[in-house]
Formats: C-alpha cells, sequence, structure tokens
C-alpha cells in the first residue's frame, strides 16, 4: 500500500511514518507533528544467529530505506518489535491457536519488548536508530482468561499476541520501562531525540 493518510499534510521537509500500524499512527498523532504515512515492503524473516536487538534494527533501518527511495526530500521513520520470552522471540501470531500457545507460555512470566526505530534523512542519507526495551510481567493466566481476551481483542497482528493500549493491560503484573509508548510500538521519547537533531522541535 502506497499513499497518504488524508488527514496528515506534508511539512517541508516532510515527514513520513514508514508503517501502516494504526497504533504507530496514533502514536505518531501525539506530537502534533504533520506528517504522511507509506508502507514499506520488506522482507522481515530473522537472520541466522540474529539477536532480537539487531533484528528490530536492521528492520526499521530498512523500513526507513525502502520508503525513503519514494520520498527523497523527507525524514522517513521506520519501526520495528518482536517479543522475547527466555530467548525465544515471539512474533505476531497470526491466528487464534498461536495467540493461545504465545500467552499460554508468557502466563507467569516476564515478557521483553526490542522496539528498534530508526529516523532517515533522505535528503542527505543521516541515520539515526536505536533500539528501546520494554518488560511485562505477566499474570498467571488460566485458559479461559486467555480466551476470554481473546474474544474481547483479536490481536492477531500484535507482537505477543495482546493490545497493553486496550484490554491487554488487564493480563499484567506491571510493567517496566523508559517509554511505555514504545510497548505499543513507537518509542516517542527516543523519537523526539531524533527530530530534534534534525531541526524539528517537539513542542
Amino acid at each position: 500500500m502506497n499513499g497518504n493518510i488524508s488527514t496528515h499534510k506534508s511539512t517541508n521537509p516532510g515527514i513520513i511514518l514508514g508503517s501502516t500500524s494504526p497504533f504507530r499512527c496514533a502514536l505518531l498523532e501525539k506530537l502534533g507533528i504533520d506528517f504522511d504515512v507509506d508502507a514499506p515492503e520488506v522482507d522481515e524473516q530473522r537472520l541466522a544467529q540474529e539477536t532480537p536487538e539487531q533484528l528490530v534494527i536492521r528492520l526499521a533501518k530498512a523500513k526507513a530505506a525502502a520508503v525513503a527511495k519514494r520520498h527523497p526530500d523527507s525524514l522517513v521513520i521506520g519501526s520495528d518489535q518482536v517479543a522475547c520470552i527466555d530467548h525465544q522471540i515471539l512474533g505476531k501470531p497470526g491466528n487464534r491457536d498461536n495467540a493461545i500457545r504465545q500467552l499460554s507460555l508468557a502466563s507467569g512470566k516476564r515478557v521483553t519488548f526490542y522496539t528498534g526505530l530508526c529516523l532517515y534523512n533522505a535528503a542527505t542519507g543521516g541515520v539515526q536508530a536505536s533500539c528501546e526495551l520494554f518488560h511485562v510481567h505477566f499474570r498467571k493466566l488460566d485458559k479461559q482468561q486467555i480466551e476470554r481476551y481473546l474474544d474481547a481483542e483479536t490481536p492477531y497482528n500484535c507482537a505477543g499476541s495482546f493490545k497493553s493500549e486496550g484490554l491487554g493491560i488487564s493480563l499484567f503484573s506491571r510493567m517496566e520501562g523508559d517509554d511505555p509508548n514504545s510497548l505499543i510500538g513507537l518509542p516517542l521519547i527516543r523519537l523526539i531525540a531524533f527530530l530534534d537533531v534534525e531541526g524539528i522541535k517537539i513542542p
């Protein structure tokens, strides 16, 4: 999918969110800046021996670079996220059975989310990138609780099988991290610092 969300107008330089995620779009709206949206087309398969941090940084850069080719004078935001339990990477479940398995595995455990962020200056080739960590401690969940949650939110396109901005918060006993926005998929505190380097001041 290419094209813009009509409610956002480009600035000069234009800011492009390299994602069609409605969650990332809603987060970026918090900053009160004009931006457009363009979907990257990137192979997200993990490379051999690649750590979660390496994976999300590489994919965030790749997504930003892919979109930048179509917007040569813009600042492009790329982001990617994975969840890990006991060094095992959890991707998007895709369906109910996988989501049940993921949430059963997470029950009573700490899940670490790795969120890669990249701000790519298409005009200069400048790249700023980082990986932000956020930890979620899950309550002990039985199968009925898991199934009720999945019935309520069907989070099959979300890493870790939950939506923390919604009813997913009911699955947790506590959370740890510097920026709760990173859990949803876009670390705004770090992004504000990246934009500042490029002369974009928030507020």
